[in-house]
């Protein structure tokens, strides 16, 4: 039976203390004894306290619950519980004892007593505990040096021992009064300069990197030293990514591109979001997408009092609502299959939840597939802008705020374009939206997202390449999907409507050294093992991103990475002339003129860019742009 072993053992362990009882006393007696080892008084006293102490031991063992604990995992509470048993126990033994009319006997034996009860009962279970940590059973194990000696580290390097999946051989650090220590054992070795020494020395098989905080470059350093020897890694996640979580073998992942590029933690004003969201009814659209869906998973953190979530994806959609229920949040979910375009649908959703927060990220976003599909893409990012933006201002929402992109700037790709002239209908509304406060969000690419390159690269290099680049200068901005988001709502909370507000991208990354970083992530070395081919620029695609036009003036705002771009003032009526025109162009189905209003559109000398929101100017000559009208 499944109890039997576990009983036994329990009982081997009682039998262990009791036996104790005895032999604590027999010593306590012979050790102050000396010469009078044969004086018989002293063995009369003896064996009247060995009755007294053999059943109020036992009881005290069992009441304080030394055999709840398991000998392998011994620990403090354990040695405390000992403590306690043994001590009152002996107390009690004691008392009891002085009562009665006994042999003469010396303090010391009584004190004595207690002291090699307490050695005798704890040192074989910790003497057990560390033979069981640090004997190496015969099998598979893989040899580990652990980067990071820090509480992370040790917590990992606990767990490790336990595991038995990984045999950790030594620490580095950079910390200098760490050199020559040991966690559990395990040593500090080195530094990170002594790496690929350690690994080739200690015939390693894995980097574990127990460093959660560690920054950008020092994690390139790792991975490059690591590459180098031809040795994987893996880390454990991000100090964001573990908040809640226990460090554990089984949060180990693979180091990810996202680790390498990724920049300082964001600091975002909780107290200003808190107010900003919490008991809230917020509409995200787009929510099965990437920035839709942690965008999702960042509101409901803030309390919102419903969080409605749309989108027309049913498989995306039903992602994001398995992912947010499944963090228990109180928050009441809504999920509402539906299009942007669809106005009846969208009427339909604002006259039933009312929502007061809209966070707009339906949007087709893949520049290629939107220039082969310009009706569909203009339907979406315009027509759907305007339709969702219209009604959140007539049901007077809160904010209103449209996830924009750096493709909206100088536009030459339908992708682009749709979306600057959304980026344009916002401001033409914010000049006459009531209570209504409409805010432009523009960032550059993220990474991971749907789409994207990086998914792209890795599913290329786990075919064995090549790798396909388009051009050796491309350069893109990059941004992780939390650290955007999280700017979003940080410059929503913020915005009073009528700004554009775009989030610090940092500097452009050559998409020729995100693959070669990408290849080495994943143990192999550019070009040698997996060949990097460039296939030409893509119909529309730009050499170089931009995030502000020309005539625009940045100006830095109470957030040190989020920048104000300023508001304009947008002539309402031949805005919405003209984007009356594209939406018949879209129910005709003619891509051609659909791109030829946009060209006409955004290359108008007559389109109006002035910074202040009231005034409507003519623009510079920088304003003018172009987009490829393609047949």
């Amino acid at each position: 039976m499944a109890f039997v072993p576990r009983l036994n053992s329990r009982s081997a362990a009682f039998l262990h203390d009791i036996l104790w009882v005895p032999l604590a006393l027999f010593l306590a007696f012979l050790i102050p004894l000396g010469h009078g080892l044969f004086d018989p008084d002293p063995w009369r006293a003896y064996l009247l306290l060995l009755g007294l102490g053999l059943p109020i031991q036992a009881v005290a063992f069992v009441s304080f619950g030394l055999y709840r604990g398991i000998w392998r995992f011994a620990s403090i509470p354990d040695l405390i519980r000992i403590l306690r048993a043994v001590w009152i126990g002996a107390a009690v033994t004691v008392g009891i004892f002085l009562l009665l009319p006994t042999a003469q006997v010396a303090l010391g034996a009584l004190f004595l007593y207690p002291l090699l009860m307490t050695m005798g009962l704890g040192t074989p279970r910790f003497i057990y505990r560390w033979y069981k940590n640090h004997h190496v059973p015969r099998g598979p194990h893989r040899r580990a040096l652990l980067v990071g000696a820090g509480r992370s580290g040790e917590l990992l390097v606990r767990d490790l021992i336990h595991a038995r999946d990984y045999l950790p051989v030594g620490f580095v650090d950079d910390d200098p009064a760490k050199q020559g220590r040991e966690l559990h054992g395990v040593r500090v070795l080195g530094t990170l300069r002594d790496l690929e020494y350690l690994l080739r020395s200690l015939e390693v098989d894995i980097v574990l990197i127990a460093m959660p905080s560690a920054s950008p470059a020092a994690m390139r350093m790792i991975v490059d030293h690591s590459a180098h020897v031809g040795v994987p890694c893996v880390t454990l996640p991000s100090l964001q990514e573990l908040t809640g979580g226990r460090v554990a073998v089984s949060r180990l992942r693979e180091v990810e591109i996202e680790d390498l590029l990724g920049r300082e933690a964001i600091k975002l004003d909780d107290a200003e979001l808190k107010a900003f969201l919490c008991s809230k009814r917020v509409l995200i659209t787009g929510a099965g997408g990437s920035i839709g869906s942690e965008l999702c998973r960042q509101v409901v953190e803030y309390g919102p009092a419903e969080l409605i979530m749309l989108d027309h994806s049913e498989f995306g959609l039903y992602r994001t609502e398995h992912d947010i229920r499944a963090l228990e949040s109180d928050v009441r979910l809504t999920a509402l299959l539906g299009d942007v375009v669809d106005e009846v649908r969208m009427r339909h959703v604002f006259m039933t939840h009312r929502p007061q927060v809209v966070l707009h990220a339906a949007a087709y976003k893949h520049v290629p597939l939107v220039e082969g599909n310009a009706v569909e893409g203009v339907r979406t990012n315009t027509i759907g802008t305007r339709v969702v933006a219209d009604l959140a201002v007539a049901s007077g929402c809160e904010k209103f705020v449209l996830v924009s992109t750096d493709k909206a700037v100088a536009p030459t790709n339908v992708m682009g374009a749709s979306k600057r002239v959304a980026e344009l209908y916002c401001q033409r509304l914010s000049q006459n939206a009531g209570d209504t406060a409409l805010i432009v969000t523009r960032f550059g690419n993220v990474m991971g997202s749907t789409g994207s390159v990086v998914p792209l690269f890795r599913r290329q290099i786990a075919a064995g390449g090549p790798v396909t680049v388009t051009h050796p200068d491309i350069t893109r901005y990059f941004m992780t999907i939390p650290e955007a988001v999280s700017l979003i709502l940080q410059a929503a909370a913020m915005g009073e409507g009528g700004e554009v507000f775009v989030l610090d991208m940092g500097k452009p990354i050559r998409i020729r050294a995100l693959a070669e970083e990408m290849i080495r992530l994943s143990g192999h070395e550019p070009e040698r093992d997996i060949p990097i081919v460039y296939v030409g620029l893509r119909p529309g695609e730009k050499l170089h991103e931009d995030l502000f036009y020309d005539f625009e003036n940045p100006m830095g705002t109470r957030h040190p990475k989020i920048l104000h771009a300023g508001a304009y003032g947008v002539r309402a009526e031949w805005l919405d002339t003209h984007i009356a025109m594209l939406q018949r162009a879209c129910i005709a189905h003619n891509e051609g003129l659909v791109k030829k209003l946009l060209q006409e559109m955004l290359g108008d000398d007559r389109m109006p860019v002035a910074s202040p929101a009231s005034a409507v100017t003519e623009p510079p000559a920088a304003a003018k742009l172009k987009v490829v009208s393609g047949k």
